[in-house]
């Protein structure tokens, strides 16, 4: 039997922002193995490619993970987030809640998922308050508009966005 506590953080992470680093850097203490899985919605009009969120995730979390830390895996996923879960083998989702409108959301896919593995537990983390405001698409439409992010993305992303825009 397989004794590993693995968990599943789930998102488009387009991109990364500051708050999602810190529900990372808490998950990880309670699994013995976190997958972040990287949705490919295309739907959303990410502005970010799968391979680049999947890079930048990967190196904004090196710091959480080798010896005598964490195990990170870092996973693209297009289906089901119950069966993703499945997949990898996660008894548990992380999720973090910024605000009371994301519980209402949360609430209804705890439900859904609940209907569709009871075995999989959902788990909510509640974000800083430095970061409960902060959101990738607030995020992305300040950097497009000229406004300055740094204080809510790590710095290499910050970079990132600013070519994106075509800012330096």
């Amino acid at each position: 039997m397989n004794t590993e506590r693995v968990g599943l953080y789930p998102g488009t992470f387009d991109p990364m922002t500051n708050g999602h680093l810190d529900i990372i850097s808490r998950a990880v203490k309670l699994v013995d193995r976190l997958v972040i899985g990287v949705a490919i919605n295309e739907a959303k009009g990410p502005l970010f490619n799968l391979e680049e969120r999947t890079e930048m995730i990967q190196q904004a979390t090196a710091d959480f993970v080798g010896e005598g830390l964490g195990v990170i895996d870092v996973k693209p996923f297009s289906h089901l987030l119950v069966h993703f879960a499945e997949e990898v083998g996660a008894q548990v989702i992380v999720r973090g809640l910024r605000a009371v409108s994301d519980f209402e959301y949360e609430f209804q896919m705890v439900g859904m998922n609940n209907v569709l593995n009871p075995d999989i537990e959902t788990v909510f983390l509640m974000a800083e308050p430095v970061h409960q405001a902060v959101s990738s698409t607030l995020v992305k439409e300040i950097a497009k508009l000229g406004g300055d992010v740094s204080s809510f993305i790590p710095p290499f992303i910050d970079e990132r966005l600013k070519a994106k825009f075509g800012r330096s």
